[in-house]
């Protein structure tokens, strides 16, 4: 049996450590799925969580424990992996800040987890929290 991907975008990062669900759908599904992240959505996650916590008034200690035990079900894809895809991921995507979920897709050949919508007709398969489901029980 040949082990599923995906690669996460910064907002799936984020409701990993704000909810329950796609933590648990991770931790769920690591041991037939590789998800993988670019350097970049881990830096989002790291700058939008905070003031999210602030704002709602919760204890950023316990998000930020949340998030530092992604990086074990999430593997850190870095720049050097995906910058050869720049310039096509750059053509294919509406928000042109999200090129390197894009191009980390491309470089590793596998589809996308995001709940935005900028991914829709970039040519890559895009699963959202509600859909994703299905492609992981397809590993199982």
């Amino acid at each position: 049996m040949s082990r599923q991907a995906l690669v996460l975008d910064a907002n799936i990062l984020v409701r990993a450590v704000l909810g329950q669900r796609v933590f648990k759908l991770l931790d769920q599904y690591y041991g037939t799925t590789a998800f993988f992240a670019p350097d970049d959505a881990f830096a989002d996650a790291e700058k939008y969580l905070p003031p999210i916590f602030a704002a709602r008034g919760l204890d950023w200690e316990v998000g930020a424990a949340v998030l530092s035990r992604l990086p074990t079900l999430v593997q850190c894809i870095e720049f050097d992996v995906y910058c050869e895809f720049e310039a096509k991921a750059r053509k294919r995507i509406r928000d042109s800040r999200d090129w390197p979920v894009l191009a980390t897709a491309l470089a590793l050949d596998c589809p996308i987890w995001t709940e935005d919508q900028d991914f829709f007709g970039s040519g890559v398969a895009t699963w959202t929290t509600r859909t994703v489901t299905m492609y992981l029980i397809g590993a199982e």
